[in-house]
């Protein structure tokens, strides 16, 4: 099968969940602090795709919050849950684990995300964490999943799933993360933060990406497609932004 690397939530909604824009000038609104995640179960170590799904299927089934991803390593695996503590996690791994869920796994901990291992370097190089990590996605195909997310990334899932992975605690949908976020005018805005688009008209949010820098954004187009760049000043994207958020 053709290469895909999945996202699933419990939360499920995405892309087509609609806002309208926000009346508030930014001066008004303060500056976005997204929560750190704190403990993590990692699992699974797999060549072969269709293994991870089918673990983040069964992870769904037990009500947990998973997804799965390709990592610099270009193996497919598994995170699951966000727990307040160690304790929680490993006791949720262990139940996992006496079930049949999982095999191996491993506690990711607040201070293993890049957000915890870059807090004294500046702000730069965290949004770098967030480019490199958005790239490895490029070429994933794209497929809506209505109620589950396991056939592909959907636009806000795509970016959910790259803040996460650097510890950041991005919420789930385009509507939720418009309204998270700081608002940023188009010369402010900086590697790493998020566009967002009215593609379904009435000037509702309906389509998010990952800004790249210089014109550039990364996306989960439509159905079919897989992950790529795009340019904002195409007449499609040009007549359909909205504006753009940090949550930095």
């Amino acid at each position: 099968m053709a290469l895909a690397v999945c996202l699933t939530l419990l939360a499920l909604y995405g892309c087509a969940k609609q806002t309208r824009p926000e009346s508030k000038p930014p001066a008004l609104r303060p500056k976005a602090a997204l929560p750190q995640l704190r403990y993590t179960i990692q699992a699974g170590a797999f060549k072969n795709i269709d293994n991870a799904v089918r673990l983040t299927g069964r992870l769904l089934a037990q009500r947990l919050q998973a997804y799965h991803f390709i990592d610099e390593s270009g193996f497919y695996k598994v995170r699951i849950g966000n727990f307040p503590s160690r304790e929680e996690a490993a006791e949720k791994a262990e139940n996992l684990k006496s079930a049949r869920i999982i095999e191996d796994y491993f506690l990711i901990a607040p201070g293993d995300y890049a957000a915890a291992m870059y807090a004294d370097a500046g702000e730069d190089r965290l949004r770098q964490e967030i480019l490199r990590t958005a790239e490895r996605f490029i070429g994933v195909p794209y497929r809506w999943g209505g109620e589950s997310t396991t056939d592909g990334f959907d636009c806000s899932g795509l970016t959910m799933v790259v803040y996460q992975l650097n510890g950041m605690d991005l919420p789930r949908t385009s509507a939720d993360q418009w309204r998270t976020g700081r608002p940023v005018g188009p010369n402010e805005m900086s590697q790493g933060d998020l566009v967002f688009f009215a593609t379904r008209g009435g000037g509702r949010v309906s389509h998010v990406g990952i800004y790249l820098g210089g014109d550039t954004f990364l996306h989960a187009p439509s159905r079919g497609n897989p992950i790529q760049t795009a340019s904002l000043s195409s007449d499609y994207y040009r007549s359909r932004y909205i504006g753009g958020r940090s949550y930095f």
